[in-house]
């Protein structure tokens, strides 16, 4: 990895990674031979697992050169990798610009803010694809002015993933590791590890999870035929795709909180596909991820079902 000198010797950006590793007990009663354990990747300066690529991707870019003084930070997000580019891109010295659908949560649109970054809204009705789209539009306009950072196409995006994610779980997993899940927004993560994992312990499968269109779960594309495929997804590397119910994923993410994981809902929906994982194989050892914390995702509904179901 390229490092900036800025990036290694700022004391915010020395946080970044080396989360803990935890065991979650949901699926205890009903498969009591198996194992589930996830990073918490909320314990990241920027509160997700966003400030991984996006700093791997900015150092390299400065090391190369195609970052440059005065040039404007670019690229489209629905949230965490907006709050990344915004804490790091400011910590840099530039100035940030992030595109993302106009229904993100407050607390994302108001972390990013505060981070000093502009943002530019897309329709959310015309989906995730139309903020790539607006973002690509920008750059051609004037590409002198911004450094358009690509985290779809950024082979940094995945290299953060394969030299440090996948490290990480290699060192603090149980060493029977039989699943890896996860889910695709720019294909950075699943693609790292999956890497990873196919050179060094090619007999763990690779399990994607995938949200429906609508409603959806920020953070996580729709893979459908009529989608944008990010270029730096190999989806050779995944030996299984599982299909999220939006309601039990927003129900497991209670059910985590209950346990004192208070996560986003990508988690919940990592932890649906967990569920079809041990149904078939009740004596997996699963490693998974908690994207980010619940507390960004207040306005958007998400804990609203944790009244009732918390009632006897």
């Amino acid at each position: 990895m390229a490092v900036d000198p800025v990036i290694d010797r700022h004391p915010t950006l020395q946080l970044v990674g080396r989360t803990p590793l935890v065991e979650t007990r949901l699926f205890r009663d009903r498969y009591p031979s198996a194992r589930v354990v996830a990073k918490v990747e909320a314990f990241n300066p920027g509160g997700s697992i966003k400030d991984r690529p996006v700093a791997r991707m900015l150092a390299d870019a400065q090391a190369r050169g195609d970052l440059r003084p005065g040039q404007t930070i670019l690229d489209s997000s629905s949230g965490n990798a907006g709050i990344a580019y915004a804490m790091i891109g400011g910590l840099l010295g530039h100035d940030v610009e992030i595109v993302m659908p106009d229904n993100a949560s407050r607390e994302r649109v108001q972390r990013i803010t505060a981070h000093g970054a502009r943002i530019r809204f897309t329709d959310a009705i015309l989906g995730y694809d139309e903020a790539m789209r607006e973002v690509q539009r920008r750059h051609e306009a004037a590409p002198e002015q911004y450094y358009f950072a690509d985290q779809y196409s950024n082979e940094s995006n995945w290299q953060a993933h394969y030299d440090g994610t996948a490290s990480e779980i290699l060192e603090q997993a149980p060493p029977d590791i039989t699943h890896f899940v996860a889910g695709v927004g720019t294909g950075g993560t699943i693609t790292g590890v999956a890497r990873r994992f196919d050179e060094v312990r090619p007999d763990v499968q690779i399990v994607c999870a995938t949200p429906p269109e609508f409603p959806g779960i920020e953070g996580l594309k729709p893979m459908g035929p009529d989608h944008l495929v990010p270029a730096i997804l190999d989806a050779s590397l995944i030996d299984t795709w599982v299909d999220i119910d939006v309601d039990k994923a927003r129900e497991f993410s209670v059910q985590l909180a209950a346990e004192g994981l208070f996560v986003g809902q990508s988690a919940g929906a990592y932890i649906f596909a967990v569920e079809t994982v041990l149904a078939d194989d009740p004596h997996a050892v699963v490693v998974t991820l908690f994207p980010d914390a619940g507390d960004r995702y207040f306005s958007t509904g998400l804990w609203d079902v944790a009244p009732k179901l918390a009632s006897p």
